[in-house]
């Protein structure tokens, strides 16, 4: 007879960890004793010698689905001759570690319960088991129990405490539990709070805002979804003009798989995506219209894609259901403001969005928005990283207490302990006062959940980005450095830390813009990154903004700071379709003093102007609009590259000037728009080669909103892998500003290792 004391590490609370290890216990007859702590989940087992050491090979090999184990650390004890296993109370006494799964859609077992008649939860909204439902929204603190979650005021009845206590049952030891009796309930509220139904009624008073033509704020798992009729060109219209977001697309759920696989084309892989316990918004082709019933153009007009997602708690599938056709599902705020996650804030913030708010009484803890990913040949790549996949960790080895403040767009904030890193969920923009102040939010509430106490700091260059502000007070009342890291240094070292690599590897960051070390925009960049430094090897020749950041919205103001880059004052000849008369004279004027005209190196700008060039789009109603309708108009097909020569310079400079000018050429041709577009990128991915084989490392790293383009990212892969590259690009971290925070925390440590200035915290 021996006994074991096992810690393991990782995912392990609230996936149904406790009750598989009971479970593995008692069928090979061993006794101890298992309990969450802070930092994991630690077990005594006792019993004959194989059949402890089958089960400690148990833990990894047949662990639940949504555990994630980093570490199993076993030690042996003596042995104490029990009789039984048992789940002891938490003990909260350790240092908290990462170990809490995402939300999770609901599974199977669970959506049986809600569809059959003569079960306990026969339509309920709030249906869950120790494999789904809530998890992230809903913890209070740690070790995760029912009285650190939202879900304290809610008693369980006398049938759910005895499905908890029974080890048999799916629901043993499940947080969440609940039944109609004793858990949550949904209410119908009109925009002035007063109530109108509950229950089953407020189910069907939602059912009929959405038939009517008419906008339904729904709080879901993680906060509030705008709903419409996505079948309804005037129901979509109306949603636009009252959220003020008139081109960025919306996303659509869909009842089931198959009313899905009607509209997009969905392949067997993308079907496991949707269906995974992570259910993100997945980009899918569309479908060529097919008459009644098609999803309207102006959820996403002018895009080949759709972002189509499954319904992924009970309370949508009884509304999908009921409604009987795919809604429009985009998050509950106005355009650049936090997701609402509370009746009252909704009330108030989108009283004169929506006509009815379909609510219910479970708080939520912290907002947390649907992911968005596209399945890529080689993978998944999550454009936008929350429900499903915040907050598990990322091993960081070695690395001290680290946090980072992110961006000033697609908000997050990173966190290491124990040395690894947790990611926050997307906070959205920082432009408003309400994402400054869920930044600050964001931070603390992390810090206080893992006890975490940082032994530095890292933030953006750029003074005037929210995080920044944020970073420099925290810091200066912490007592501790603050690290400033160059924007696209952190895109490549994101990457890096995903995929475990250690320098020094060539960098290529594409992206809008990102304030470089000599106080201009960068964008174009190639980095060579090693350890906690890089050096900037080539770039984009460098061009005028006139305006600055209207040129986010107006490509035709890049296309014109390129053009005067080469032409002066004869930049108008080729735009005056682009500008008044007068808006030509005034810009040419700004760029001729240099006014409100910042020099930049940005691969976005650059898209945008050969958009406007092109003929593409020479305005856009959303950043990045005019890039995606570069990227869609190129296609899959072939081009001959247009010129873009790499300098000789240290650093070396892609000239983009021949490639205006071939452009314009083909222009004058009558060349298409798409054809100009596909020799664009088949440029690009040129250029990637040549700064690869001028560098002559063997690894490269892609990252920055432009390799979001699978266009791009799958020319620029082919060319450095046919000659002899590894190439890694951003997987389950954005390869957007969702990503700089992970990079931040990268290069703090390599900083802090290097620097020796600082020592060492476990915690």
């Amino acid at each position: 007879m021996v006994r074991r004391a096992i810690t393991v590490h990782g995912v392990v609370q609230g996936v149904g960890f406790r009750p598989f290890v009971h479970a593995a216990a008692m069928a090979r007859g061993l006794a101890g004793w298992v309990r969450n702590r802070a930092d994991g989940v630690r077990i005594e087992v006792e019993g004959p010698e194989p059949a402890v050491e089958d089960f400690v090979k148990a833990l990894s090999r047949e662990a639940p689905p949504a555990a994630r184990l980093t570490r199993v650390q076993v030690s042996e004890v003596h042995p104490r001759h029990e009789r039984a296993f048992h789940i002891l109370a938490s003990d909260p006494e350790a240092p908290p570690r990462p170990t809490v799964p995402a939300d999770l859609a609901t599974c199977p077992e669970c959506l049986a319960e809600v569809a059959s008649p003569g079960q306990r939860r026969f339509r309920y909204p709030f249906t869950h088991c120790t494999r789904c439902g809530p998890r992230w929204t809903l913890i209070e603190s740690l070790p995760y129990d029912r009285p650190r979650t939202s879900m304290k005021g809610f008693t369980p009845c006398a049938d759910c405490a005895a499905e908890y206590r029974d080890p048999a049952d799916r629901r043993f030891h499940a947080q969440p539990i609940a039944c109609p009796v004793c858990g949550p309930r949904v209410s119908l509220l009109s925009p002035d709070g007063s109530r109108l139904a509950q229950d089953e009624a407020a189910l069907g008073g939602a059912v009929e805002t959405v038939r009517e033509g008419r906008v339904l704020a729904l709080r879901g798992m993680g906060g509030f979804h705008l709903l419409v009729d996505a079948t309804s060109p005037e129901a979509v219209t109306l949603l636009r003009q009252r959220k003020r977001r008139p081109d960025k697309p919306f996303a659509v759920m869909f009842p089931s798989l198959e009313v899905l696989r009607s509209h997009c084309e969905v392949s067997p892989e993308e079907a496991a995506v949707l269906t995974s316990p992570a259910a993100p918004i997945l980009l899918l082709p569309k479908r060529a219209p097919g008459g009644e019933g098609a999803i309207a153009e102006a959820v996403a007009p002018g895009n080949p894609w759709l972002g189509a997602l499954l319904p992924y708690t009970p309370l949508h599938v009884l509304l999908l259901e009921a409604v009987g056709h795919p809604l429009v599902c985009t998050s509950g705020n106005l355009s650049d403001e936090p997701l609402c996650i509370a009746p009252d804030e909704a009330l108030t913030r989108l009283g004169e969005v929506a006509d009815r708010f379909l609510v219910h009484d479970r708080p939520i803890v912290r907002p947390v928005d649907d992911s968005v990913a596209r399945l890529l040949p080689e993978g998944l790549q999550v454009l936008r990283r929350a429900r499903g996949y915040a907050p598990l960790p990322l091993p960081l080895p070695g690395a001290p207490c680290l946090l980072g403040l992110g961006g000033q767009l697609k908000s997050t904030v990173a966190l290491c302990v124990g040395e690894q890193v947790v990611v926050s969920q997307h906070l959205g923009d920082l432009g408003s006062p309400e994402g400054s102040r869920l930044l600050e939010r964001t931070t603390e509430e992390l810090r206080r959940l893992l006890d975490a106490r940082p032994v530095a700091l890292a933030c953006d260059l750029h003074p005037d980005y929210a995080s920044t502000r944020l970073a420099e007070r925290l810091s200066g009342e912490w007592g501790v450095p603050l690290v400033r890291v160059q924007h696209h240094h952190a895109h490549v070292a994101a990457c890096m830390a995903e995929h475990g690599l250690s320098g020094p590897v060539l960098g290529l960051a594409w992206d809008g813009a990102g304030l470089g070390t000599d106080g201009a925009l960068w964008g174009g960049e190639a980095l060579v990154v090693e350890g906690a430094a890089f050096r900037r090897v080539a770039h984009l020749r460098p061009f005028s903004l006139p305006g600055g950041e209207r040129a986010l919205r107006e490509p035709r103001r890049a296309a014109l700071g390129l053009l005067h880059e080469v032409r002066g004052a004869g930049a108008l000849d080729s735009l005056q379709e682009c500008f008044t008369e007068r808006e030509g004279e005034v810009l040419v004027a700004m760029l001729a003093r240099g006014l409100q005209s910042p020099r930049t190196t940005s691969m976005g700008r650059l898209f945008d102007a050969v958009a406007a060039l092109s003929g593409v789009r020479a305005r856009a109603g959303f950043e990045g609009q005019a890039a995606m309708a570069l990227e869609y108009a190129a296609g899959e097909g072939e081009a001959e590259p247009y010129p873009l020569p790499l300098g000789d310079g240290a650093p070396a400079v892609a000239d983009w000037a021949p490639l205006i000018k071939a452009l314009l050429d083909d222009r004058k041709r009558g060349v298409s728009g798409p054809l100009m577009a596909a020799r664009f990128h088949a440029a690009l991915a040129v250029l990637a080669e040549s700064i690869a084989v001028r560098v002559g490392l063997p690894r490269v790293v892609l990252s920055g909103g432009c390799f979001q383009n699978p266009r791009l990212l799958r020319d620029v892969q082919a060319r450095l892998r046919a000659r002899g590259f590894e190439v890694f690009w951003p997987r389950y971290y954005p390869p957007n500003d969702g990503g700089l925070s992970l990079g931040q925390v990268a290069v703090a440590a390599h900083w802090l290792e290097e620097a020796h200035d600082v020592s060492r915290n476990p915690r």
